[in-house]
């Protein structure tokens, strides 16, 4: 008998994670009253909010690099800027006799692939768009954090760019010896830079400095890459800065032929900018993202009561979440607690999906533990073979955080994070919310996206709100 109340219980939660079933009360087990099993849904459980300003995150060695200009009238204005060491062609790089530039090109390619953020904004717009000669090194930076300063004065370029992230472009391919070749390549920022500089600048160094990435380097101290835009709303692209034989300041000159002296070749040279460089010719490429945002989300971010509304913004905004009467819950339901599922449900406050400032496609929760340290929640960190220190109890990909356009809203599996909360095996040190790109769950605000979103609070009388529902069973005591 003992083992068949054992079966009839693991079968009624079973059917009780399936039912969708609101407060259904007592299941008709023939127990005694001391076994009776309840199953509830709680969904007033108390979420408090607030907006703060996120931590600046380290942008060396990014997936994808910022660049460009927002105008957002509900948050305000975004600008990034990108800044890059320039490498030597290669070991015993030397221009040759007789020399003349005819032109110079930084090539910016866009990152690509349909399931990451190529751009976010108003792919109609126009970015202006200048580069400038950094005043310092590099490679004596110590750090690249996302709200850093580069100062820059010698200005190379100077040019007025449409957005185009998903349009190849027609090169020509300079070949020495044979007629010249058009081809089509992948989307990339071309822009032209001066000539007389680049001539002032590189054509005049030696050839002991040429020959050598770190001389050249202390010599050509990089870029830096800026743009601003009079469009309306603007945009932000982002670039790849990782791929071989990518990113790079193309030289094109002429140059006495090898095999004649009455004879001149027309060459290219590429001084490569990808972080992908052998360790022998380290490249440094990082971003820096300015916000100025709007007086509602700054007066948002210092109030110190519950508004209506919050506001995120991956690599700038995060939300603060708190669940101040968990700890509580034992005691006013009565009776040993388990949680048999708990699901934190995050709708967007309206306007809701406005484009082209469309919400992102994912967030991220995350915790801080003792130090003040991000952390996983366990239901986003389960164990495995290869995350052996994981938790054991969630199953993979089952914590969500995407995007259902459909609804509005963001759901987010936290169990094991309640049950964890309301026991006291966890303290609540913080939670937070941040916007994420798609492919990536980061608990860090890299700036390789710009997406915001406007949330609901917990008091919002739209009743479009962030929302805790537990299912809980409970055995009276």
């Amino acid at each position: 008998m003992k083992f068949q109340k054992l079966d009839l219980l693991t079968l009624l939660i079973s059917l009780f994670l399936l039912s969708s079933c609101k407060n259904s009360g007592d299941v008709g087990l023939e127990l005694s009253p001391t076994e009776s099993i309840r199953g509830e849904l709680l969904d007033t459980a108390t979420v408090l909010s607030a907006t703060q300003i996120d931590d600046p995150a380290s942008t060396y060695n990014m997936a994808r690099y910022p660049l460009g200009e927002l105008k957002d009238e509900i948050f305000g204005s975004t600008n990034a800027e990108v800044v890059m060491s320039v490498a030597a062609p290669g070991s015993g790089f030397t221009f040759g006799k007789n020399t003349q530039i005819d032109s110079a090109v930084l090539v910016l390619p866009y990152t690509s692939g349909t399931s990451v953020e190529r751009y976010y904004g108003d792919t109609a717009s126009v970015l202006n768009i200048t580069v400038k000669q950094l005043n310092s090194n590099l490679l004596d930076q110590k750090t690249f954090l996302s709200n850093a300063t580069y100062p820059a004065d010698d200005v190379l370029a100077n040019v007025n760019k449409a957005v185009q992230p998903n349009t190849r472009v027609k090169i020509t391919n300079i070949v020495t010896g044979k007629p010249d070749t058009i081809f089509s390549a992948n989307p990339q920022l071309r822009i032209k830079l001066s000539t007389a500089m680049i001539q002032d600048k590189i054509l005049k160094l030696d050839s002991a400095t040429l020959a050598n990435d770190k001389r050249f380097k202390a010599a050509f101290k990089g870029l830096k890459v800026q743009a601003t835009t009079t469009s309306a709303k603007g945009a932000v692209v982002f670039l790849d800065m990782t791929t071989a034989d990518g990113a790079s300041m193309e030289i094109y000159f002429r140059k006495q032929s090898a095999s004649t002296t009455t004879a001149i070749d027309t060459v290219v040279s590429k001084f490569p900018v990808v972080t992908s460089a052998t360790s022998a010719n380290t490249n440094y490429v990082a971003a820096s993202v300015k916000h100025n945002y709007a007086d509602a989300v700054n007066e948002n971010i210092a109030s110190k009561t519950q508004t209506q509304v919050t506001y995120l913004q991956a690599g700038g905004l995060r939300n603060k979440i708190s669940f101040p009467y968990l700890t509580q819950l034992k005691e006013k339901i009565g009776g040993s607690l388990i949680v048999s599922k708990a699901q934190l449900v995050v709708e967007l406050s309206n306007p809701t999906d406005t484009i082209p400032f469309k919400a992102p496609l994912r967030l991220a929760l995350y915790r801080y533990d003792l130090a003040s340290q991000r952390q996983l929640l366990p239901d986003g960190n389960p164990g495995s073979s290869t995350n052996p220190t994981g938790d054991p109890r969630p199953l993979p990909n089952t914590f969500g955080g995407f995007y259902d356009k459909a609804k509005n809203t963001y759901t987010f599996e936290v169990t094991n994070y309640i049950q964890d909360l309301i026991d006291g095996k966890t303290v609540d040190y913080g939670t937070f919310l941040a916007a994420t790109p798609f492919t990536e769950f980061n608990l860090f605000p890299y700036p390789t996206s710009v997406s915001r979103a406007r949330l609901g609070s917990f008091h919002n009388t739209d009743n479009k709100r962030i929302r805790l529902n537990i299912y809980y069973i409970k055995s009276n005591p």
